[in-house]
């Protein structure tokens, strides 16, 4: 942790190390000599450690206040624990290097809000250093050294040695208000990092499909989680422009259109035109042959063979853009294409440094821990793919100087990367305890019959032919709750993009990243369950709550400035516990990347938020005229908080939702 704090309990820790082993010399020491500079030295190490302890409590005392008035941003509750938790047991025993911080929310309301499992681990540790003692008798004397705080109503201990933590109930209506006033705002950044995600990444020429649709999505929320934590992004479209099938679709292109050097080319149908392309390569000697040079040609950027060129990525990116439209997605392209001056450079850095091999022609690199070389120059003088990427994450971290790298690629590109990331190490491009560099694999997608996904011929699933029948479903959905009898064609259509798109993207979100997911229209437009169907519904609910009460907005701002959310009630008390994980949750995926643990937060928060609506009167209606007689404005507002993190949940996940639906 980058803080002061952390700074002065390290230095403190050490330096009581450090008077525990000068005492412990003392009394071996016989040389009076020796034990004059051992004393003077221990005296010093004393006044400095006064010295530490006293800046360090007016620290944490800033600490605690800055937490308590900063409503700005939203206090992560676990984090907090932990702080607090950590400074008691390394009171509690200086000695124990690393000691466990296992806090944790309870499952059970009756024993507490929170529980710290410390002492079991701890005991362990201490009984491999030879000193037996109970978890129970370490729990008891972590809760003596709880330091005061503005967080902790009391504790208990239970069982062999857990220790269970109740909060402050006024502090948690707090923590609300501060929301309410200032919406859902990140926890504080320690430092702000430069996070490069690597994601989507289409080829040229080719169409995107349903692998590309796990890439586009799951890149895009990773993205937008490091925006929405204050991090600087750099999205980039690694797209595959560059290399010998260029060549060939280019003689292709001559011979369908000689005339495209003055005339912009009609093609329609780029999948269809690489496919003859492909046929006469694979057919063709003659064509074949002029397909490489058309390569080498462009490789030497000879005008005419890169306007040839560009004319096909402009029609490949326009079909690109259909799909981000519709996705919502904003990226930066920056193809193979943009590294080829660079490839040259990092080949004569390996080779300056002695680690490149000949093997039979080619030149190769093999990184530690790794049986497989990397292949920097092919046996014809040409790079590879494995060349490319080695330049790409060079310019990452050296011109981009980023902090974090992040690829989004499927899983079984998984063994490339760890070997990519090794060499880079290697040769002392970064080192991983101070750069975070990643490949964030995912499985595949499956159809109902638990087959890849294909067409009923067995081709790939074209994206846009997917998204088009996603919209053409979730109209069919709407109109069959009706929908179409109450909203008006504007607020129709939008509705139908958001359930369209929305559960497209949850039904991928909302599972592990890491294992495969099965593709259903019908699983993911069902409004019962967690899928964004139900969501979505059950925010639109929310929001219609104040509306149908004749409550204005100003009206509700105001009473978040002046009303105190009430938490008496136990459903009230889970909602506003439930609504405060929100930070834990971003906090997670940061560290782990696995963004279905977003989604199973919104679907817990959404039937807590159920199970709260049901037991606690909001707004109260006469039952004969249904005139509201009553509202309830400290609830009102608990529905408010609900759906200001229910939205902001929704736009990490890149789903939109809809006022009306």
């Amino acid at each position: 942790m980058d803080d002061p704090v952390s700074e002065y309990t390290s230095r403190l820790q050490r330096q009581e190390k450090d008077i525990k082993l000068l005492q412990g010399e003392i009394e071996r020491l016989k040389n009076p000599q020796e034990l004059n500079f051992a004393s003077s030295h221990l005296e010093e190490l004393k006044e400095e450690n006064i010295r530490l302890k006293y800046r360090l409590n007016i620290l944490k005392k800033s600490l605690q206040e800055e937490m308590s008035q900063n409503g700005k941003t939203m206090l992560n509750i676990n984090q907090r624990l932990q702080q607090i938790f950590g400074e008691a047991i390394s009171t509690a025993y200086p000695d124990l290097e690393n000691p466990p911080q296992a806090v944790t929310p309870n499952q059970q309301a009756k024993f507490g809000d929170y529980q710290c499992n410390s002492a079991m681990a701890m005991a362990q540790m201490m009984k491999a250093k030879g000193q037996k003692v109970s978890p129970r008798e370490i729990a008891e004397k972590i809760v003596q050294n709880i330091p005061h705080n503005e967080l902790i109503e009391k504790t208990e201990i239970a069982g062999p040695g857990f220790i269970n933590v109740h909060i402050k109930r006024m502090f948690v209506s707090k923590l609300l208000s501060n929301l309410l006033v200032n919406g859902a705002q990140p926890p504080p950044l320690a430092k702000k990092k430069k996070v490069v995600v690597d994601f989507s990444s289409p080829n040229i020429a080719k169409e995107m499909h349903v692998g590309h649709l796990r890439s586009t999505i799951i890149g895009d929320g990773m993205c937008r989680l490091f925006e929405f934590l204050g991090y600087e992004v750099l999205r980039l479209n690694h797209v595959g422009d560059w290399g010998t099938q260029f060549g060939m679709l280019i003689a292709h292109l001559q011979d369908k259109f000689p005339n495209y050097l003055t005339v912009s080319p009609p093609i329609g149908d780029l999948q269809a035109f690489y496919k003859e392309s492909k046929k006469r390569f694979d057919e063709d000697e003659e064509f074949k042959k002029r397909a490489y040079q058309c390569v080498v040609k462009l490789q030497s950027k000879e005008p005419d063979f890169i306007k040839g060129w560009n004319l096909i990525c402009d029609v490949s990116r326009k079909e690109f853009q259909k799909v981000y439209d519709c996705l919502g997605i904003r990226i930066e392209e920056r193809g193979e294409s943009y590294y080829q001056d660079l490839m040259t450079a990092v080949v004569k850095e390996f080779e300056g440094r002695g680690l490149v091999q000949m093997d039979e022609g080619r030149k190769i690199v093999f990184a530690p821990g790794q049986s497989v070389p990397l292949t920097i120059v092919k046996s014809d003088g040409g790079y590879t793919y494995d060349t490319s990427d080695l330049a790409a994450i060079r310019q990452r971290l050296f011109d981009e100087k980023a902090d974090i790298i992040i690829y989004v690629t499927d899983s079984g590109q998984s063994s490339h990367f760890q070997i990519i990331f090794a060499a880079a190490q290697m040769i002392g491009w970064y080192d991983p305890e101070v750069t975070r560099v990643e490949h964030a694999g995912f499985g595949v997608v499956l159809g109902e019959d638990k087959k890849k996904f294909k067409t009923r011929s067995g081709d790939t699933v074209r994206l846009m032919d997917l998204l088009e029948e996603g919209l053409k479903r979730s109209m069919d959905k709407l109109k069959d709750k009706e929908r179409d009898k109450v909203l008006t064609p504007e607020e129709l259509a939008k509705a139908q993009r958001a359930v369209a798109f929305g559960c497209i993207k949850y039904a991928d979100l909302s599972h592990n990243r890491i294992n495969d997911y099965i593709f259903s229209f019908d699983k993911m437009l069902d409004d019962r369950g967690n899928t964004a169907a139900y969501l979505l519904y059950a925010f639109t609910r929310i929001r219609s709550i104040a509306r149908l009460a004749n409550i204005q907005e100003d009206a509700l701002r105001k009473a978040a400035e002046t009303t105190e959310v009430l938490l008496d009630h136990e459903k009230e008390w889970k909602l506003g516990k439930c609504i405060l994980r929100f930070p834990e949750i971003l906090q997670k995926i940061t560290d782990d990347l696995l963004l279905h643990t977003l989604s199973d937060y919104l679907y817990e928060l959404a039937t807590t938020f159920t199970e709260f609506y049901d037991s606690c009167y909001c707004v109260e209606k006469d039952r004969q005229t249904g005139e509201v007689v009553k509202v309830n404005m400290w609830r009102m507002l608990l529905c408010e908080a609900t759906a200001a993190v229910m939205a902001k949940g929704f736009d990490i996940l890149g789903i939109n939702p809809v006022e009306r639906m």
